[in-house]
């Protein structure tokens, strides 16, 4: 099966051109009691990315997204793959394999660079785009992926809808034991970073958001003790009062802490499947509702507002291999089994429909008997 990547990333690119600063993903991890790992997602764009749960069998073949594929790798999946992909095309935003490997994507404008196009090393060149299909496809934990991260040369695929620019990303890996790490590619070398935290958002390096957290050691989940000031009682005025200075908005920086924060804190569940619906209550921080983070872009009929929306929240169960999700629109979660979702799926490339309408149920007359 030849994968439609490039075809999508000249949608991804045409609009990420237009409305570069609205995307705001944000992921974090938590760990049950019974070493279940529970991974939370969020997507954001300023439309909606038209997602799909995309389902890839192992003994698929990936080609690259070059124009001339002889230029780079192509690779058949020793794993099969579920997750989130974009505007119906074949590549996963978001994703988990069968041997209990997570990959995220996100964008990282500003920082990403790549290698020029070198014919010498066509044998192990990867566009940016293709790097978080090819760990998926074929590796089934942290260790295996530090161990192999650099033995593709990333090079640059310019896209004429950017101006000839990349695709900016870095990504998140998690694994079934816990481990996680960031790989971002850094002057034009692929850079790998243990994430102790599990915790990552968009630009700047994953490095610098470890540093920045020591700006935020005061921070408490406890309420602050009430103080004698000249004999005048000082007392907090409600709940929360050792949070308070948790930035609030909708920066990359910013969202880093609050992850941080509503991570750590998160009170440790016995089971991983009940660790899902917990994980869902903290992504429920980062939601965006429409018109609260805006962006205003030139076009030739003028200005345009654009509102960015989380369009869907995914949460990954490493130990029992579910995805789970929401929609914008729907809010409703659905689960796809992995084991289930491959063996169905046979041979072929599948997908399964995301969106869902918003149902407001009527309960008036269910009473208790």
């Amino acid at each position: 099966m030849k994968t439609k990547i490039s075809i999508f990333l000249f949608f991804f690119a045409l609009y990420t051109s237009k409305i570069s600063n609205t995307s705001a993903c944000t992921g974090l991890r938590l760990i049950a009691a019974d070493n279940g790992v529970v991974i939370g997602r969020t997507l954001e764009f300023g439309l909606d990315p038209q997602s799909e749960i995309l389902v890839i069998p192992a003994g698929t073949e990936i080609f690259n997204s070059f124009s001339d594929k002889s230029n780079g790798i192509t690779f058949t999946s020793k794993y099969g793959i579920v997750g989130a992909n974009g505007f119906g095309f074949d590549v996963h935003v978001d994703g988990i394999n069968e041997a209990g490997l997570y990959v995220g994507g996100f964008y990282f404008p500003g920082y990403a660079s790549y290698n020029l196009p070198d014919p010498t090393k066509y044998d192990i060149s990867m566009a940016p785009e293709d790097y978080g299909t090819w760990l998926l496809a074929n590796f089934s934990s942290v260790e295996e992926v530090k161990a192999n991260f650099d033995k593709v040369f990333l090079v640059e695929n310019p896209i004429e809808a950017i101006g000839g620019m990349s695709f900016p990303a870095h990504f998140v890996v998690h694994d079934k034991s816990g481990a996680c790490v960031v790989i971002e590619p850094l002057n034009r070398t692929l850079v790998i970073y243990d994430n102790p935290f599990g915790v990552f958002t968009n630009s700047p390096t994953f490095d610098w958001h470890l540093t920045n957290l020591n700006n935020y050691i005061n921070l408490s989940v406890v309420n602050v003790e009430p103080i004698d000031l000249k004999g005048q009682k000082l007392s907090a005025f409600g709940e929360g009062s050792g949070l308070h200075g948790l930035p609030g908005d909708g920066t990359p920086t910013s969202r880093f802490i609050r992850a941080t924060v509503f991570s750590q804190s998160a009170v440790q569940l016995a089971t991983a499947e009940q660790t899902v619906s917990q994980t869902f209550h903290i992504m429920n921080n980062f939601d965006i509702p429409v018109g609260s983070v805006r962006d205003i872009i030139s076009t030739k009929d003028g200005k345009q507002v654009v509102n960015e929306i989380t369009s869907w929240t995914s949460v990954t169960d490493l130990k029992n291999l579910t995805y789970s999700f929401k929609t914008y629109q729907g809010q409703k979660v659905f689960q796809v089994n992995l084991k289930k979702a491959l063996e169905k799926a046979g041979k072929g490339v599948q997908h399964i429909k995301m969106n869902s309408d918003f149902i407001i149920q009527d309960i008036s007359t269910d009473f208790i008997k």
